[in-house]
């Protein structure tokens, strides 16, 4: 079967074998490119280029009973403390980590999943937009872990796929939001998620831009005692403005990837968003390809110029 790897030629389309593993097989109806995927494949982890494995952390597909899923793609034990507690995500095993980072993914025909991966698509989530959930899934836990209040001001800093679908969730939860973007196609997309531009001060900044002058930025628009959520990755370093942070007495918040919270999935919340608006994933989907056009998928993902925010392969 077909599966995208990086190699030295870059990007390919491979043949590899078939899914023997233990488990629920899907056949893989969307994979998205995540900014993750792009990094590691143009330049790495420290410069060097991520090769080896099937890439794609973003998917859904089809079991063979014609039922349709999205992925939680986590490897995680259930059994030490942080899984007991629900923060999977956090998991202290040896063999804690994601389908799709160092390990095969989902960027192929077909998968085979351990059962307690599977998120059930609700009514009104199509599964070639169901890849999104994982991303949203992000968002949402994020969001959560802001623990806003009613009246609270949120501003998103980031006009990407997280900062948007970070609008939509915080907008579910009945706040209005504001959002920091850097091209006209993010700003056109925000607009259509009903966010409007970041101006004055906020109760709550999310960073989902992941960059020094994302998180200065997220320092100023955050008011004297105010929140600031951090959903951005960084290798090295965090780059946090050291006067702002200070003067404003600002609380910083780590969020990762997403966990379970009085026995419900961040998951399950996110796919029930997805399928509740429509319009979410129709504005964050920019670009559709087949599978085989795998390395021009990426390169148009790793474009801004290009319009893309979640560029989608389906096989």
């Amino acid at each position: 079967m077909r599966a995208v790897r990086n190699t030295d030629q870059g990007i390919l389309v491979t043949e590899i074998d078939e899914p023997v593993a233990p488990g629920v097989r899907l056949t893989i109806a969307s994979t998205g490119i995540c900014g993750t995927d792009v990094t590691f494949a143009a330049g790495g982890v420290q410069g060097y280029t991520v090769q080896g494995y099937t890439y794609g952390h973003e998917f859904a597909g089809t079991a063979a009973d014609g039922r349709s899923y999205a992925v939680e793609p986590l490897v995680h034990c259930g059994q030490c403390d942080q899984c007991r507690t629900g923060h999977v995500q956090r998991c202290t095993a040896p063999e804690h980590g994601t389908l799709g980072i160092f390990r095969d993914g989902g960027m192929c025909d077909a998968v085979t999943v351990s059962e307690n991966m599977l998120v059930p698509l609700p009514a009104g989530l199509d599964v070639r937009d169901a890849c999104l959930v994982e991303p949203a899934s992000v968002a949402w836990h994020g969001v959560r872990r802001a623990a806003l209040t009613p009246g609270e001001r949120v501003a998103v800093v980031g006009g990407g796929s997280i900062g948007l679908l970070a609008v939509a969730a915080a907008r579910q939860r009945g706040h209005d939001v504001d959002i920091e973007v850097r091209h006209k196609h993010q700003r056109m997309a925000a607009e259509r998620l009903e966010a409007g531009p970041a101006e004055g001060l906020y109760d709550v900044v999310i960073d989902a831009a992941g960059s020094e002058s994302g998180l200065a930025r997220c320092a100023e628009l955050a008011r004297p005692g105010g929140r600031v959520v951090l959903l951005g990755v960084y290798v090295h370093t965090v780059p946090i403005p050291g006067v702002a942070r200070l003067v404003k007495e600002l609380t910083y918040v780590n969020s990762i990837s997403y966990s379970r919270h009085d026995g419900i999935r961040d998951t399950e919340q996110a796919a029930a968003l997805l399928a509740g608006n429509p319009a979410i994933a129709q504005t964050v989907i920019t670009h559709r390809f087949p599978l085989d056009d795998a390395a021009e998928a990426f390169r148009v993902a790793g474009d801004r110029a290009s319009g893309a925010i979640k560029v989608v392969l389906h096989p």
